[in-house]
């Protein structure tokens, strides 16, 4: 299942909202500039600079306040996050699925965020959008990939391949619903009812400032919750600041390779998606895509995110 939602156009209306932690306000104003040079009209949710409990952005019930506003609102077309940090699980029990359901529109975030969009796709497969955020990427002069951003949003196919980070852990082919997001907020809902549905996907793992030996125990993790089984391809992200200074080269390489030796589909590493060092990849989680790791590697999408 599939939940369609429309593209975004030039002109249009977007809100940013905060659902995690809240944004420092300098850097949340020059993404909002940035997000009105690329056509947009941008918007900043009621409580997107709130403050509540030392690092929310506003009370539980402010936050699903806004991220509810801003699906039910007609006039807006997208949504954008301001950053991640920490908080999203609190508003899981209090989604209003069926108001989502009956205003789909796309959702741009990552970090924090991933338990949201998780949880969405897996109920009313709405199509989220793994990139950029308003008061992280966009506001560095090279935070963001605009062609991967305004492809994805705006309904048209698009790829990558090294030009974006992405290289060979293990080479072979293969195809499945791109899903995914950060290990980390993977990882904690396990055992809990909002349990990732990785069954058949081609998964896509990322995060920042987790060493090897972080790394290898949330591998296990989810291996042990058989998060791995059906799973027909991987690809970790930049996974930026990974390996603690001093430590070889390719260190990192090396644990997922031992630790993923009995996993039989291919494995790519680097795509610039969600915690990265400049211009943020802009993936779709819950459509089809194809990955290739050859000399060339590629990472392709079989379908539309968006609905022109």
């Amino acid at each position: 299942m599939k939940l369609s939602v429309p593209a975004l156009r030039r002109g249009a209306k977007v809100t940013v909202i905060s659902p995690a932690s809240y944004p420092q306000p300098e850097k949340l104003a020059k993404g909002v500039e940035a997000l009105g040079r690329l056509g947009y009209l941008p918007w900043v949710g009621r409580h997107a600079l709130s403050k509540a409990h030392y690092y929310f952005a506003g009370t539980t019930q402010a936050r699903l306040e806004d991220l509810h506003a801003a699906f039910l609102d007609p006039a807006t077309a997208a949504i954008f996050c301001s950053r991640g940090g920490y908080g999203c699980n609190y508003l899981l029990e209090g989604l209003d699925l069926g108001l989502i359901r009956e205003h789909p529109k796309p959702f741009i975030a990552h970090s924090d965020m991933t338990c949201l969009q998780t949880w969405l796709l897996d109920k009313l497969g709405l199509v989220s959008f793994h990139g950029p955020m308003v008061a992280g990427d966009f506001s560095l002069s090279e935070g963001i990939d605009e062609g991967s951003l305004l492809a994805a949003l705006g309904g048209d196919p698009w790829f990558m391949g090294d030009a974006s980070g992405l290289r060979v852990l293990r080479p072979g082919k293969a195809s499945g619903i791109l899903y995914g997001g950060c290990i980390t907020l993977l990882a904690a809902s396990l055992g809990t009812p909002y349990t990732p549905q990785t069954e058949g996907k081609l998964l896509f793992l990322e995060d920042r400032d987790v060493k090897p030996y972080q790394l290898d125990r949330l591998l296990r993790q989810l291996m042990l919750a058989g998060k791995f089984e059906g799973v027909t391809g991987l690809v970790f992200g930049e996974m930026l600041d990974c390996v603690a200074p001093g430590q070889k080269p390719g260190l990192l390489d090396e644990v997922i390779l031992r630790v993923l030796d009995w996993f039989p589909g291919p494995i790519g590493i680097g795509l610039r998606s969600g915690h990265v060092s400049r211009r943020n990849v802009t993936l779709a989680f819950g459509i089809k895509a194809e990955l290739h790791l050859e000399r060339v590697p590629l990472l392709s999408f079989l379908g539309r995110a968006t609905e022109k």
